[in-house]
């Protein structure tokens, strides 16, 4: 194997992981303060995860089919169009919570709140996040304009952090649902038929991440293979928060099932890569990063006595709200 394509393979490999690590703290809940800005999250329950592959399926064969039939041109041009706009909005957040990261929660919370009254009700942000909006348009314009892989990168990356963040898991029972239901969906499509290349290849939107491979163009890797184990490293990370006694934003605490989920990621994509190389063509990353997560946690909740498996996010954050 030859530097570039090693060094491509290395760099996928930290964005993504490095993606999901933030993602994960981003998910972590802070305590309930006066003027706190938190936000409510999507829950996903047992129910949700059985119905990820069968609508996963449903939007794959309708992009295929008008991808076969009309061609790939006016689709990407509308899903470039649509993943802009909710790309400005990924990025402003994203800045957003880096800024609100990189301050601290007391000065953030310091800052001045601008009102802004509409027909849909009365809306108010901090000074920084109102002068953040430019710099998101304007990341949004210049992908627009270009669509390189940088910017690519910058809107999935985006795209991803929010998704970890924001949806969550109600328990390990679900996730190891999700993983193993995806597992299955993403062997048939990929082995399976030409249908999730075929889409993957035609459509040219922010849904994945990528790194150059010197001049023979780059890596890719797609963000369902980033955000949903990222879902469910998120959900181990909750755990030992809740394992520590809830702690404090800063306060150092143990972390061991969130570090067994991240050892995990990163062994599956790594030989999900290695087996791509081998083998030269396209390989469904769940094929080993489901069997990696779901069987790291398995091996670590049976160490620990089983008590993961019995164990509720949402009950969790209902108690967390009564204090």
């Amino acid at each position: 194997m030859d530097t570039d394509l090693l060094a491509s393979y290395c760099g996928l490999l930290a964005l993504a992981s490095g993606t999901i690590y933030l993602g994960s703290h981003a998910s972590v809940p802070p305590p309930r303060a006066a003027g706190s800005d938190g936000e409510e999250m999507e829950r996903i329950t047992a129910e949700d995860a059985w119905l990820f592959p069968i609508m996963g399926s449903i939007t794959l064969l309708g992009l295929y089919a008008v991808i076969k039939y009309l061609g790939p041109e006016w689709i990407s041009w509308a899903l470039g169009w649509f993943f802009a706009f909710t790309g400005a909005g990924a990025v402003w957040k994203s800045l957003n919570a880096l800024a609100e990261w990189t301050m601290g929660d007391t000065r953030w919370r310091g800052l001045n709140l601008i009102q802004f009254k509409t027909p849909l009700g009365t809306w108010s942000l901090r000074s920084v996040s109102l002068c953040l909006m430019p710099l998101a348009a304007g990341t949004v314009f210049l992908y627009v304009r270009w669509r390189t892989a940088l910017l690519t990168d910058v809107l999935g990356v985006a795209f991803a952090l929010n998704a970890i963040s924001l949806m969550k898991l109600d328990s390990f029972h679900t996730g190891v649902i999700l993983l193993s239901g995806l597992f299955f969906y993403d062997v048939w499509w990929v082995f399976g038929t030409e249908v999730m290349v075929k889409v993957a290849t035609s459509l040219d939107v922010p849904i994945k991440l990528l790194f150059p491979k010197g001049a023979r163009g780059y890596t890719m890797l797609g963000l369902g293979d980033v955000v949903v184990p990222g879902l469910f490293v998120a959900l181990a990370l909750r755990y030992d928060h809740q394992r520590a006694g809830r702690p404090a934003a800063g306060v150092p605490y143990p972390k061991p099932f969130f570090w067994t989920q991240m050892a995990m990621y990163v062994a599956g994509l790594a030989v999900t890569m290695g087996v791509m190389h081998f083998f030269q063509r396209a390989q469904p990353a769940l094929l080993f990063l489901s069997p990696a997560c779901v069987g790291g946690f398995l091996v670590e909740n049976w160490w620990v006595g089983g008590e993961a498996w019995a164990w509720s996010d949402e009950a969790q954050d209902a108690a967390r709200d009564k204090d």
